[in-house]
């Protein structure tokens, strides 16, 4: 496995990683990224990430009531996963938080005998970062990560052609900010904000790698940012266990 990730991007003083700018290089192809505007030498969202809806899933309980599509087209009732802990991931086969599907996919063979299931939902909607079919972004995780946790068709997770699921996951969970501790956190505030001077007030998603734990019952119990540290993520995972 040969991955060449050119994401490292000199801004001032700061070392930052949102962008592929170079090739890279998978198994089967080398990918390109796509062209998307560039600010202070890094991608942009190609449309405001917390552009929002006017959906409302009030009569929605618990992640139990929602239907979502497979890969392939199908419908598939979350309702299946009725007593899992579930952690669902809106992700991108181009961004610079892409590796964290090593993490993941770790996270899943360590625990999912004990109940986890991880969510995989593909999503275009931020610096045109999966442009590719469902079929190439199933064979990129699986050819480069070794993903074995379900992957469901490319949806978007704001605007007015998000999913119910996710409108309804916001409304569970909003935006509380980028992980201090993290060196793109500051980065992503500036570039956001530059966007959207109150974007950190709205619940919207706000970049890939987003992620929402949900408990055995089916209700959402936090939300971590791109940002947040993926040791932390799991831990808080295991102990829903």
């Amino acid at each position: 496995m040969k991955r060449n990730l050119m994401g490292l991007a000199v801004v001032g003083s700061m070392a930052l990683v949102l962008w592929s700018f170079g090739t890279w290089q998978t198994k089967t192809q080398t990918v390109s990224p796509a062209s998307a505007p560039v600010v202070d030498g890094l991608t942009a969202p190609t449309e405001l990430p917390d552009h929002q809806s006017n959906k409302s899933s009030n009569n929605m309980k618990t992640v139990y009531d929602f239907t979502v599509l497979g890969k392939r087209g199908e419908e598939v009732s979350l309702s299946e996963y009725k007593g899992k802990v579930l952690l669902i991931v809106n992700t991108a086969s181009r961004c610079g938080f892409t590796p964290q599907y090593e993490a993941l996919e770790a996270m899943y063979d360590r625990l999912k005998e004990r109940g986890l299931e991880i969510l995989d939902f593909p999503c275009n909607q931020f610096g045109n970062q999966a442009p590719e079919s469902d079929e190439e972004l199933t064979q990129f995780c699986s050819l480069n990560y070794g993903t074995k946790f379900p992957q469901f068709k490319k949806i978007e997770v704001n605007g007015e052609g998000e999913i119910a699921l996710y409108t309804w996951l916001k409304e569970q969970k909003g935006f509380e900010g980028f992980d201090e501790g993290d060196k793109l956190a500051g980065l992503l505030d500036k570039m956001m904000r530059e966007a959207d001077p109150e974007y950190d007030k709205k619940p919207s998603i706000k970049w890939n790698f987003t992620k929402f734990l949900i408990d055995r019952e089916g209700r959402v119990v936090a939300r971590f940012e791109p940002t947040h540290d993926m040791a932390d993520v799991e831990k808080q995972v295991e102990a829903l266990l």
